[in-house]
């Protein structure tokens, strides 16, 4: 379950012109996509608000130039947003001076991006010690961090490469070593695996859950891949000419999606490995046979479904009670598009 809200953002724009600031009053702070055209503005981030819970993986995704990476730069304040509200465990982020923004961003926050940006120079244990150092810790205790990240993404035994003598695979992890060196809050992800090819992208997928299963941080990411923030996230929020379209979770984006472009991007997700037994059991039948988990999803259950005569019972998390049933009609239905229970009554 989340826990406590560690970023809060309200009513966030990003405006680019020549006076976005200006603009924005004139407008009362809430502009028209119309007066945005008229006046030669582009609206990167428009109202968006939504926050970060403690724990979770909050993946935002949108087609290029939907505003996913400028909101990220804003909550980061790389760019600072036009007009709006963010919060960082009750912190004002846009009141933070230099110096305390600094700080938080080397002892806090945790960033790594789709451009490795490693040291060439550096091999892999000064890369991922290099922000120790930048905060002024002793060497000794940057070098065993260091090395304790170094294991932690599998590569230990290769402190001494150099970037060059790594593949793009191995580059990334020395990327996200270094980032988890500083034992960051919050980790900032900004498309991190879009440069990889589809076999070490997936291996990385499968290492960032490894490692969030046992650090347990706090994840904003980014990606355009739908398949891959199905796989991640515990959230998405889908982003479409700067507004943020939907945030839930990708079952619920899947089963009930806010409008045609949201179900454009669920189309061709693996529903099988998304969608739970509960979204879409009906009520319980004397008739059922057998007994399926509600927390199940749905492609682990689909033989036994399948090939039963008739329902299939469903029992709620503990496995002691029936709460509904489950049948042949309803599983295709989920696995070949069908949608839940919400968008059927409707």
């Amino acid at each position: 379950m989340p826990g406590d809200v560690q970023i809060r953002c309200r009513n966030l724009w990003k405006v680019f012109g020549a006076d976005p600031r200006g603009f924005m009053r004139r407008h009362d702070g809430r502009p028209t996509a119309q007066a945005l055209r008229d006046e030669g503005y582009i609206g990167a981030v428009q109202d968006v608000s939504f926050d970060v819970h403690q724990g979770e993986i909050l993946i935002i995704m949108g087609l290029s130039g939907s505003g996913k990476s400028t909101l990220i730069r804003c909550i980061t304040r790389l760019n600072d947003p036009t007009t709006g509200e963010m919060e960082y465990e009750g912190r004002d982020l846009l009141k933070l001076s230099e110096r305390e923004l600094i700080d938080i961003r080397r002892h806090r926050f945790g960033m790594v991006f789709q451009n490795f940006g490693l040291l060439p120079h550096r091999d892999v244990l000064e890369n991922v010690a290099f922000p120790l150092e930048v905060q002024g810790i002793a060497r000794a205790e940057r070098v065993d961090r260091a090395k304790k990240m170094i294991d932690l993404v599998g590569l230990g035994g290769r402190e001494s490469y150099f970037p060059r003598e790594l593949s793009g695979g191995q580059q990334q992890r020395v990327g996200i070593a270094r980032s988890l060196a500083v034992e960051p809050d919050i980790w900032f992800l900004d498309e991190p695996f879009s440069a990889l090819d589809p076999l070490i992208r997936a291996e990385m997928q499968d290492e960032f859950l490894r490692l969030q299963s046992m650090l347990h941080k706090t994840i904003v990411f980014i990606t355009h891949d739908f398949e891959e923030a199905t796989k991640l996230a515990d959230r998405i929020g889908i982003m479409k000419d700067g507004r943020m379209v939907q945030l839930a979770t990708p079952e619920e984006l899947v089963l009930n999606p806010a409008d045609d472009y949201v179900a454009e991007f669920a189309k061709n997700a693996p529903r099988e490995r998304i969608v739970s037994v509960g979204a879409i059991m009906q009520t319980p039948t004397d008739a059922a046979l057998g007994a399926v988990p509600m927390t199940a999803k749905i492609g682990s259950v689909a033989e036994q479904v399948l090939t039963a005569d008739g329902p299939v019972a469903v029992t709620d998390a503990s496995g002691e009670r029936i709460v509904g049933s489950i049948d042949r009609a309803t599983v295709t239905a989920a696995i070949f598009g069908g949608r839940g229970p919400e968008a059927r009554a409707a």
